[in-house]
């Protein structure tokens, strides 16, 4: 239920209060200011709202306080143009000013965290930062947090490079000059004796000695043992460092950190050492280990070259929806893959090539689309990235795109492994070494997938091949110019003898063929007892080598004479299948 209030001869409307961005606030001295700061928090766009705070801020250092000022005077001060409301009010200077700033804090307060905040220099008069004030009333952070619900208004600043909160000199003098007593009595301390402070600083001594020992976790300490809230003895020990800053228990280690103890730290954090720990061993606070991580983050990010093919069709309305769907016929190409098998004659070293089947057209198309596409939007945020503010978030959201279209590139070069052997072997010679030459066109084939532009309409294979073959017609001549004319004799003798060294791969799998065959005439020839003797004499499936017919005996609860006559029954049975079967018995 709306109520109406008398104002110098006008009569307002005032709406219920609404607890949107705080405009529910009651120490608004004028409604009309109040419905005001209520409308455009709630329906005007954050840069508007930026620059209705400075003006704010521009009328509040002019206003007198001995004056009365119209409210359409303020209005056009505040918002920049003239309004017929409440032509007769008129507000007085005092009121004004307290308004002004319970404005200024809601309209700060509104802005999302993405809008940057004002630097220190554009705020027409003096700041103060929360450390500032903590300082210069000795009272804690928390204190001065407390004062702000109370009438101490403060806004957001960039200070030093750093976003902060800032109080206006003159805003902190008024409420120093009305709350005298408060202040007071939040500098005093908690009525230590000197005894007790002798006792504090005792203890603070012998804990800093310990390596990694910081102020908070002393307090805390010392706090538990003496029944003293941890912030009594935080402050005892702040308080004894700013008055022997030589002697110090706890310095203050500021300014900027040197870049090889940023590589440091960020080496540090990425093998897993956590935030709190490289503050303990740096001195620094959890939010300065933080932007050193994300710094040297994007710093890393920014060092790699980003190279993508654009599209028009990157800027429509429905891109990311169409270009980021499954590619066409993916439940096919998902099947046949599972299918795929190396053929029989392919050396088992080649066999990786057959896990990915071809693409089609279609196919290529869309993933050569959707690479370049996440390639486009990464390189947009990359463009927008500052190193030194960069934020967890913005780097999170490129380092995703960066996993996803180094996957869908990885794909297209599995895909088309075997283009490269194909020609490969059709431009080797008795003396080149086809594994180099198949190395040298794998690199071919990864930059023609960054350079390939599918907007064109050709296939990649023809693409892909021209390169391949003009890298080949390059890389080979100049392999065969170095080898006739750097290469001792010796080493051309080497290269021209036959290779008898064995294939450490080849036995390798052909070991584990005959395994799984002699597993599997032990599985359909044997019954489960002959089986078991046999693994037992043979020394598989981790039995002891070697064991004799009375170990096997004591085992299965028979005489050795019976374990021999079952592993000659047995022994008989497969070879009587060896022959059929060509496998060697060991």
């Amino acid at each position: 239920m709306s109520t109406t209030k008398k104002l110098s001869g006008y009569r307002l409307t005032e709406q219920p209060e609404r607890t949107m961005s705080g405009f529910g606030d009651s120490r608004f001295k004028n409604p009309a200011l109040k419905q005001l700061a209520d409308q455009q928090v709630r329906f005007a766009p954050p840069a508007q709202r930026q620059e209705q705070m400075v003006r704010a801020e521009k009328l509040y250092t002019e206003t007198d306080s001995t004056r009365q000022y119209p409210y359409q005077f303020v209005f056009y001060r505040i918002i920049g143009y003239r309004t017929d409301l409440y032509p007769d009010l008129l507000i007085p200077g005092e009121d004004l000013k307290d308004d002004l700033w319970l404005l200024i804090d809601g309209l700060a307060k509104s802005l999302p965290r993405s809008e940057a905040p004002a630097p220190v220099e554009a705020i027409p008069e003096p700041v103060l930062t929360l450390d500032q004030i903590s300082k210069q009333l000795n009272v804690s952070t928390k204190t001065i947090s407390r004062w702000r619900e109370q009438g101490l208004i403060g806004r957001r600043v960039l200070h030093n490079g750093r976003w902060q909160l800032g109080f206006p000199e003159s805003v902190v003098a008024r409420f120093l000059e009305s709350n005298r007593e408060r202040v007071q009595r939040g500098s005093r301390f908690s009525q230590l004796t000197d005894d007790e402070k002798e006792d504090i600083l005792r203890r603070a001594k012998r804990f800093a000695r310990v390596s990694g020992s910081t102020l908070t976790e002393v307090s805390r300490r010392i706090a538990r043992r003496l029944a003293r809230s941890a912030e009594t003895v935080r402050y005892t020990i702040k308080n004894y460092d700013r008055e022997h800053p030589q002697q110090a228990l706890f310095p203050d280690v500021t300014g900027p950190l040197p870049e090889d103890v940023k590589q440091v730290i960020y080496s540090s954090f990425r093998r897993g050492m956590s935030v709190e720990t490289l503050a303990d061993r740096f001195h620094r606070t959890r939010t300065s280990i933080y932007r050193v991580v994300n710094e040297m983050r994007a710093r890393e990010l920014l060092s790699h070259p980003l190279d993508y093919i654009y599209h028009e069709s990157f800027d429509a309305a429905n891109a990311e929806t169409a270009i980021m769907a499954s590619m066409p016929k993916a439940e096919e190409y998902e099947m046949q893959r599972r299918k795929m098998k190396p053929p029989k004659e392919v050396a088992p070293e080649m066999a990786y090539l057959y896990e990915e089947p071809l693409l089609s057209r279609e196919q290529e198309y869309h993933l050569f689309c959707q690479m370049n596409f996440l390639k486009w939007q990464a390189a947009k945020l990359r463009e927008k990235l500052d190193a030194r503010n960069a934020r967890t978030q913005d780097l999170e959201r490129i380092e995703k795109l960066q996993e996803q279209f180094t996957a869908v590139k990885e794909r297209l070069i599995r895909c088309n492994l075997r283009l490269v052997v194909s020609i490969a072997k059709k431009h080797v010679n008795p003396t080149d070494d086809f594994w180099e030459l198949q190395s040298d066109g794998n690199m071919s084939l990864i930059r023609a997938v960054e350079k390939f532009d599918f907007g064109r309409g050709n296939k990649f294979s023809t693409y892909a091949s021209w390169a391949i073959m003009k890298n080949f017609a390059r890389s080979i001549p100049d392999e065969k110019h170095h080898r006739e004319r750097f290469q001792s004799g010796h080493e051309e003798m080497f290269d021209g003898a036959p290779d008898k060294r064995s294939n450490e791969l080849e036995c390798v799998t052909s070991q584990e063929q005959s395994k799984k065959q002699v597993n599997h005439l032990l599985e359909t020839l044997l019954d489960p007892r002959e089986r078991q003797i046999i693994r037992m004499r043979a020394g598989m499936d981790n039995y002891a080598e070697n064991m004799t017919l009375e170990e096997i005996g004591q085992q299965l609860n028979i005489t050795k004479e019976r374990v021999r006559q079952l592993h000659v029954r047995a022994m008989k049975k497969l070879q009587s299948n060896i022959r059929t079967q060509k496998v060697a018995l060991s």
